[in-house]
């Protein structure tokens, strides 16, 4: 019976081209062949994006977040229902039109109907959005920091300066943290949003020559180029340092004494109305005669005259009115200022409460 002959390791493979016989290796005809559905695949890439929704949440969550749109949300709010008295209030202290509160709003409804006491209202809403949140949110900010600023020099007791046989000893024991975060909000708030104010004051007061936002970006760019927005800059600033800081060093004093006296932690809702009404009443009434500076100063040169300055707005209007001139328009502002503030920190302490403590929404 034949024998098999032992089995041979398979020799390496021929391939004919022609005439040619070509030898293919073993290895190389292997990979030649077509993958079998159950073979493992040479090499797999794999692009992981990573999960961001955990830490877009938390970042959300933040209370500097909460404290931001709660700035926004409640600036909006606030703006939306109080337009009409901001309409009046700025013809007022420009001196466009009638010189009281009932003979503007009549000459307002005759020349533009009813949608003129929202004049500019769109550019306001855009305005007081960034504002509101800006102001609100670096304010708490800056009171947190000044606070703790304040505890830890405390506790290290300061640096100390001895001279001869003088010791003296830095505190910032006497420093309010309101006062300074007030000051810094307002001033932040103003360098950040300034533009807004212009387009707004101008839109409110020459919707004939100003019809629309896109027209009076391209027209105030034109007359004046990118220093036209920032007219007013430096009269805004100086009025804002002492509004912002009295108001807000008003609320919080006048929260914390009523707290206080009535031995509990924190306000309710119609509380907070009346004591932000009174804050906005106390700083407008002290800063007034500066708002109607920088409202001169802001649309001056619509009316073909621009003071070159605040010290010189204010001699005008003394010289053309009296001392009674620099609070032309003042019983507008408050019926203004009044119920903004309050409506404003009543709807700012709901979000927070929303935001931050209950986290309804984020």
């Amino acid at each position: 019976m034949p024998q098999k002959s032992p089995s041979l390791p398979q020799k390496n493979r021929y391939r004919v081209f022609g005439n040619m016989a070509l030898v293919v290796p073993k290895e190389l005809d292997e990979l030649e062949k077509p993958f079998s559905l159950h073979s493992p695949k040479p090499f797999e890439i794999r692009l992981q994006v990573p999960d961001l929704r955990v830490p877009i949440r938390n970042f959300l969550r933040t209370r500097e977040v909460g404290e931001f749109l709660s700035g926004a949300l409640a600036g909006a709010m606030t703006k939306a229902v109080l337009a009409p008295l901001e309409t009046i209030r700025t013809r007022l202290v420009v001196g466009v039109g009638s010189k009281n509160i009932t003979g503007s709003f009549i000459e307002i409804i005759e020349q533009q109907g009813w949608q003129g006491l929202w004049a500019g209202n769109g550019i306001n809403m855009l305005r007081i959005i960034p504002t509101q949140a800006i102001e609100l949110g670096t304010f708490e900010c800056v009171k947190r920091t000044m606070t703790s600023a304040q505890e830890k020099w405390k506790q290290i007791e300061g640096p100390k300066l001895q001279i001869g046989h003088v010791n003296v000893n830095f505190s910032l024991s006497w420093v309010s943290p309101v006062a300074v975060a007030g000051a810094a909000a307002g001033i932040v708030s103003t360098l950040a949003c300034h533009p807004l104010e212009v387009l707004k004051d101008r839109l409110t007061v020459s919707p004939d020559i100003y019809p629309s936002l896109s027209i009076a970006i391209s027209k105030i760019y034109k007359d004046g180029g990118v220093g036209a927005f920032y007219a007013g800059l430096s009269p805004t600033l100086v009025g804002m340092l002492p509004y912002s800081t009295c108001y807000y060093f008003m609320y919080e004093k006048l929260k914390k004494s009523y707290c206080q006296s009535k031995k509990k932690k924190s306000l309710n809702r119609p509380e907070m109305l009346v004591v932000g009404a009174l804050a906005g009443f106390t700083a407008s009434t002290i800063s007034f005669p500066l708002e109607v500076a920088r409202k001169r100063l802001m649309v001056g040169a619509l009316q073909g005259k621009c003071p070159p300055n605040m010290v010189a707005a204010l001699a005008e209007v003394i010289r053309d009115e009296g001392l009674t001139g620099l609070y032309r328009g003042w019983g507008a502002s408050c019926l203004k200022v009044m119920p903004a503030s309050g409506i404003t920190w009543t709807f700012y302490e709901a979000w927070k409460d929303m935001l931050l403590v209950e986290k309804r929404i984020l």
